[in-house]
């Protein structure tokens, strides 16, 4: 399964799911692969002990044909999870493919050389809906959204949802919405739950139904090198990535 977690809105908890998901799904004894497609490299700086030992990264593999993926791909500090690893040239990435007839295709490609080695296949995307994003939504076999319980939660989702209706219509027909995740979600106020409804009303059983709390210790594992899971295991954001998980692999099998 390749999932692309993608909303053009920035600050939804987006690399948080990313490296949280993964982790929990390496921690289930899964074979997981990360690919942090963002320019801002936060999934590879997070739970990658030393970036800089591979003078390529994906830029260079979507770049050029020639390179192939396994030379970017490192390990993480969490067991089973491999990171397909990015840096900030990958903000180059977009005005250099612009009018290459397979621009949308590269990192389907790059993929299909791993992609039997791996039984999940985490897509980090950047807070846009460019050509990054789009390779991301051509590569993966679903999408999972992480909406955060905020006022504007549900602004540019037309936006979003339209793209991939045009992404499953011209490149990708078997393109799945797979879930949405409620993010930073604080219980304690009526905005919040409020929210929720909203979104409920939105996207019906696509929402999972653990929502992902406000959490410090979330926020602070990363500049450790670690996931929630060893940095503070017995955690609510620990537990709840943990339910996600858990409801992704039943999602899984339907």
């Amino acid at each position: 399964m390749i999932i692309a977690v993608t909303n053009q809105k920035g600050g939804v908890g987006k690399t948080t799911t990313c490296i949280n998901l993964s982790a929990a799904l390496a921690f289930m004894g899964k074979r997981v692969l990360l690919v942090d497609m963002d320019p801002q490299a936060h999934s590879t700086i997070s739970i990658v002990r030393n970036p800089a030992q591979t003078d390529k990264s994906l830029y260079d593999v979507l770049m050029d044909k020639k390179v192939p993926i396994s030379e970017v791909i490192v390990r993480s500090t969490v067991p089973g999870l491999d990171v397909a690893i990015s840096r900030i040239s990958m903000a180059k990435l977009e005005p250099s493919l612009i009018g290459e007839f397979d621009g949308h295709y590269r990192l389907r490609d790059a993929l299909s050389e791993v992609k039997e080695n791996y039984d999940f296949i985490l897509i980090d995307t950047p807070p846009t809906l460019g050509l990054i994003t789009l390779n991301a939504l051509v590569a993966a076999t679903h999408i999972l959204i992480p909406i955060q319980s905020s006022y504007l939660c549900l602004e540019g989702t037309d936006d979003l949802l339209e793209t991939i209706d045009k992404v499953k219509k011209i490149a990708n027909p078997s393109l799945d919405i797979i879930g949405v995740i409620i993010t930073l979600h604080d219980r304690r106020t009526n905005l919040s739950r409020d929210v929720v409804e909203r979104i409920n009303q939105v996207f019906g059983d696509k929402v999972f139904k653990t929502y992902v709390s406000k959490s410090v210790k979330l926020e602070e594992s990363p500049a450790y090198k670690e996931s929630i899971f060893t940095f503070a295991p017995e955690s609510i954001g620990a537990s709840q990535y943990r339910e996600v998980a858990e409801e992704l692999l039943e999602r899984g099998k339907n």
